[in-house]
């Protein structure tokens, strides 16, 4: 399946987000591309035409992508950009979720106030604004087929489909999540005795499988985050 479809762009920021490498990895080879740690589903979001199946064990991610997956175009274009504090917004929880995730660059967790940097009014269009909410908008009808599930990455069922993996990381990055307790052999285990393609993300140094390095990329900087990170990959071979 080759056809080439129009690309989306983050519908929020987040730690360890994967749009910006994206196109580095694997293209999909099965109709359904299943993220078990669905975060923003950065891969995703480069073929949304394929069925998408999202997981995630956080709450506030799913509660997030559900809201993004029913509300309307014309709900969306009507949320606030003045964004003092998120709680004094009169929007559903799951909206206050979503700008809370633009009022700081990649973080794990949405922000109740706008970051220094937002607040210094640089690099305007990668904060909460008109621009961030128009886009939103304009993108809702390309996911409505989309699904998600808040349930942890082993109550997936085993189907054929390219697998996206993207855990919280092995050692001090991947402690920076609000759930990052991860058995790392019962994950690979569980990598390996999936059905179809099979694409899993790492750091250097992680030993959970044999990973091979993929390349250093520009990565968001934050107080847990440097400009760059050495990414490594391990696929399956799957070629059907």
């Amino acid at each position: 399946m080759t056809t080439a479809t129009r690309t989306l762009q983050p519908f929020f920021c987040y730690y360890g987000g994967k749009w910006r490498v994206a196109t580095k990895y694997p293209a999909p080879r099965h109709r359904v591309i299943v993220e078990p740690f669905a975060g923003a589903a950065g891969y995703s979001l480069r073929h949304p035409e394929r069925d998408v199946i999202l997981y995630d064990v956080d709450p506030i991610i799913c509660g997030v992508w559900d809201y993004l997956i029913r509300v309307s175009e014309s709900e969306v274009a009507s949320l606030p950009l003045h964004v003092e504090h998120v709680d004094d917004l009169d929007v559903p929880q799951e909206a206050k979720w979503l700008i809370g995730f633009w009022l700081n660059k990649g973080t794990s967790s949405p922000r109740k106030m706008p970051s220094k940097w937002m607040r210094a009014g640089q690099h305007v269009n990668s904060f909460w604004g008109e621009a961030v909410r128009e886009r939103i908008a304009s993108q809702i009808d390309a996911i409505r087929h989309w699904r998600i599930v808040n349930a942890p990455y082993d109550q997936a069922p085993d189907v054929g489909a390219t697998w996206f993996i993207d855990p919280p990381y092995q050692g001090k990055c991947g402690r920076q999540y609000r759930f990052s307790d991860v058995d790392f052999p019962a994950l690979g285990a569980w990598c390996q005795a999936r059905r179809g393609q099979v694409i899993v993300c790492e750091q250097e140094g992680a030993d959970w499988l044999p990973f091979r390095f993929l390349g250093v990329f520009k990565s968001t900087e934050g107080k847990h985050g440097g400009k760059t990170s050495r990414e490594m990959i391990w696929t399956n071979g799957d070629s059907t």
